[in-house]
């Protein structure tokens, strides 16, 4: 179990045998310093640690451990973020480097998509093969969750929550879309206006949101987190107004840029921070 659902449930723990945490800190020789900070969800402890508070409270590590719903595994298994963590650092570090890959390979093929389907819809016409027009919009996809995804785990990393859900949020519609592009080929086109302005919206009002969870990564990642931040919310600003949503897509170019380098930057600090661990 992650923080902070750890110290929620050693806090429930401790108040349903009536300890305070004084009194916790007697029978388990730990500071109330610490017993404070693990409950507040600011310290993940070690494994010892949390064995000897929990035996303090007469519970069994296990119990914790299996606590988790079968959807909630299921569903973390899915985005591949219920990993050991022995190998964690390891993991995210692999994770990061496909993201940013990923944004790279989204940001050369969304110039040969938004070709396509200006002429696909503006001009009527279509320049490309079925399948290759599906081939694309899949590759694009998959590019897209895992670019999206590096913001999920980087979330995770930074104890960004907010990041961590807009993030899926955007993954999710995104699926929603691309299969509506590739559906549409086949049973009928909605009026492309319309599309185009769920699109708009839909995609600004979450992004907005995004923007924000990036901006709130400037202690860790200072002037990069800011800029990016600040360009998510112009661009996605201006796609919320719908009459500017072009505007926004011109914006989206280098801020797209931003987020690849953001995400090699969190890769690359999390490498710096696994090498001081190993020379510890």
């Amino acid at each position: 179990m992650k923080q902070p659902e750890l110290g929620l449930k050693i806090s429930e723990l401790r108040k349903s045998k009536g300890f305070t945490q004084e009194e916790l800190v007697e029978k388990c020789n730990i500071s109330v310093r610490t017993i404070q900070r693990i409950e507040a969800g600011e310290v993940t402890p070690r494994s010892y640690t949390v064995k000897t508070i929990l035996s303090a409270l007469d519970y069994d590590l296990n119990q914790i451990q299996t606590s988790n719903s079968r959807v909630t595994k299921e569903f973390k298994k899915i985005f591949l973020l219920d990993v050991d963590d022995s190998k964690e650092a390891g993991f995210l570090n692999r994770q990061l480097s496909i993201a940013w890959i990923s944004g790279i390979i989204y940001f050369f093929l969304g110039f040969a998509e938004v070709a396509i389907d200006y002429l696909r819809y503006q001009q009527e016409e279509m320049v490309v093969h079925n399948a290759v027009y599906i081939l694309l919009k899949l590759l694009i996809l998959a590019s897209i969750i895992l670019f999206i995804r590096g913001f999920v785990l980087t979330g995770k990393i930074l104890k960004n929550y907010l990041l961590r859900i807009t993030a899926f949020i955007l993954i999710f519609i995104g699926c929603l879309f691309y299969i509506y592009d590739i559906a549409s080929l086949y049973v009928g086109e909605l009026d492309f206006e319309f599309v185009l302005g769920a699109q708009a919206i839909t995609y600004g009002v979450i992004g907005i949101l995004f923007g924000i969870s990036i901006l709130r990564l400037q202690n860790a990642l200072g002037t990069l987190a800011t800029v990016t931040g600040v360009f998510e919310l112009i661009s996605y600003g201006f796609m919320i107004t719908i009459v500017l949503s072009l505007l926004g897509l011109f914006f989206l170019t280098p801020t797209i840029i931003m987020e690849v380098i953001l995400l090699y930057k969190v890769s690359e600090m999390l490498k710096a921070k696994q090498k001081e661990i190993d020379l510890e």
